[in-house]
């Protein structure tokens, strides 16, 4: 039986529409943002990888000013705070209300898991009107540690007194479900642009396009297992 949905936030919950806006505020190249973003996970995984640990949100600004400089662009502290400020203010997309409710409804946990610290996530969550359909988020900042270093799944599973099959991972991450397939979470990917699934990443056991659609999936396995339990 599934108990609980572990999902990533950014890009997954959350629409970066509005940090790209911002982005293209200051440079005349859309994949900048892409660049600023793949550079920050990459920073994390070198740091990670050698049993470091810094506040992702103090990655996110040294990354940023990297980028900028190598762009031979100013970056002031106003527009510093412009771009990464826009992190508390992002949207949800469309069909995350509905399949957070229909979670809650199906008493399925619903336990979003970031790179970002606590205090990030619940800004997010509450400007995001999604923190009531929650039952709990956690940060890597609990185990220093980020995605997908196994860490942080192991401890969320843990500290919900979950066993691993009972969960899945949901996000729009093949390198976040990777991580979380490694410690023995069910995994399934939702389609936020169009991207190739990284070949050398085992496959997620679902691939949709539609939140809700994803959802609706995994509460019909529960039923089919309730099913087959009273057989």
């Amino acid at each position: 039986m599934i108990k609980a949905i572990f999902f990533d936030m950014n890009e997954t919950l959350l629409d970066l529409n509005k940090l790209q806006v911002k982005f293209d505020k200051y440079f005349n190249d859309r994949y900048v943002m892409k660049y600023w973003f793949v550079k920050l996970l990459h920073t994390s995984t070198v740091i990670g990888s050698i049993g470091e640990y810094e506040n992702f949100g103090e990655l996110a600004s040294v990354v940023l000013k990297n980028v900028f400089c190598e762009s031979h662009v100013e970056l002031t502290k106003d527009i510093e705070k412009d771009i990464l400020g826009t992190f508390r203010k992002l949207d949800v997309y469309d069909d995350v209300p509905t399949a957070l409710k229909l979670l809650k409804e199906n008493d399925i946990k619903v336990i979003p898991v970031s790179n970002s610290s606590l205090e990030m996530m619940k800004m997010q969550l509450s400007n995001s009107g999604i923190l009531s359909l929650v039952d709990c988020f956690y940060s890597v900042d609990s185990v220093e540690k980020y995605k997908p270093f196994s860490n942080i799944y192991e401890y969320v599973a843990g500290k919900e007194n979950l066993q691993v099959d009972e969960i899945y991972m949901v996000a729009t991450h093949d390198w976040d479900l990777f991580g979380a397939q490694k410690v023995g979470l069910k995994t399934a990917y939702i389609e936020r642009k169009p991207v190739v699934y990284n070949p050398y990443y085992s496959k997620p056991d679902h691939y949709e396009k539609n939140l809700i659609d994803l959802v609706k999936i995994i509460i019909n396995e529960n039923v089919r297992l309730l099913s087959d339990d009273m057989k």
